[in-house]
């Protein structure tokens, strides 16, 4: 019941952020009277400068969704291609892509993009690029562990007696076999990228030229939204992340509980 809830949700905001310029009832710079209360006209009210907030909430997951899956697909790949050629290869080859997965292991990730996004021109581009090279290494260790036990299976070695080159073994009999731990990584990825995001934007330090949640609770900070008591600007943006986060991670959890049942 709750994977199907879960999936349900990461339906409906992926939906909403693809048709975001046909769902939204106006376009999120428009400016209209600052600082209306919700109303018929704008369902959750302006902001400061008059833009409508409903219409900044839905284009706003656009702005996670990018960076969500845009960072956990580069995580992943190069997860994937250090993992599956350190466990595969061994020897030499493991101690250097291990050497260099512990030496990003050691980066203070927030503050390294902290400093990115300060020095650098906030870009959501920089910041999911960013979080991409960083996050890959929890995945190369999953994939480095599971591919040492599938290369010692019996099928592995029979396709070695036969003949076949190292790559297609790895395509084909290695691959297929660790994707049932690479997609929850894939999706805890997905769903640490975007409160890194979020937090990112609520810094202050996220890209202006696009509408995200964490820039609209930012805004209700230094705005006043928050000390007047404007829920309108801060709790719907704070919601949506919770449960886009949620959904995602909860999927991710679902799938690996699966697969403990069910290893086909």
């Amino acid at each position: 019941m709750w994977n199907r809830f879960g999936l349900l949700l990461v339906a409906i905001f992926v939906l909403i952020s693809v048709l975001a310029d046909v769902i939204s009832p106006h376009d999120p710079w428009d400016r209209f009277e600052p600082y209306e209360k919700p109303n018929r006209h704008h369902f959750l009210g302006t902001n400061d400068i008059g833009n409508d907030i409903f219409s900044e909430l839905i284009h706003g997951s656009r702005a996670s969704l990018i960076v969500g899956i845009g960072a956990a697909m580069i995580a992943t790949f190069l997860g994937l291609f250090v993992g599956l050629l350190s466990g595969y290869f061994k020897g030499v080859l493991d101690e250097v892509f291990m050497g260099i997965t512990d030496i990003f292991l050691m980066i203070p990730r927030i503050p390294l993009i902290i400093i990115l996004a300060a020095f650098l021109k906030s870009s959501i581009w920089l910041i999911m690029l960013a979080l991409g090279l960083l996050w890959w290494t929890s995945t190369a260790r999953v994939v480095r562990s599971r591919t040492l036990q599938v290369r010692e299976m019996d099928y592995v070695a029979s396709a070695k007696c036969l003949g076949f080159k190292n790559r297609h073994i790895i395509l084909s009999d290695i691959l297929p076999n660790i994707f049932p731990v690479v997609v929850p990584k894939f999706m805890l990825t997905v769903a640490t990228a975007m409160i890194s995001e979020a937090s990112l934007s609520f810094l202050g330090l996220g890209d202006p030229s696009m509408k995200s949640w964490g820039l609209m609770i930012n805004f209700a900070l230094i705005k006043g939204g928050l000390v007047n008591e404007m829920w309108w600007w801060y709790l719907p943006p704070g919601l949506c992340i919770i449960l886009f986060v949620y959904s995602i991670v909860y999927l991710g959890f679902s799938f690996e509980e699966r697969k403990r049942i069910d290893p086909r």
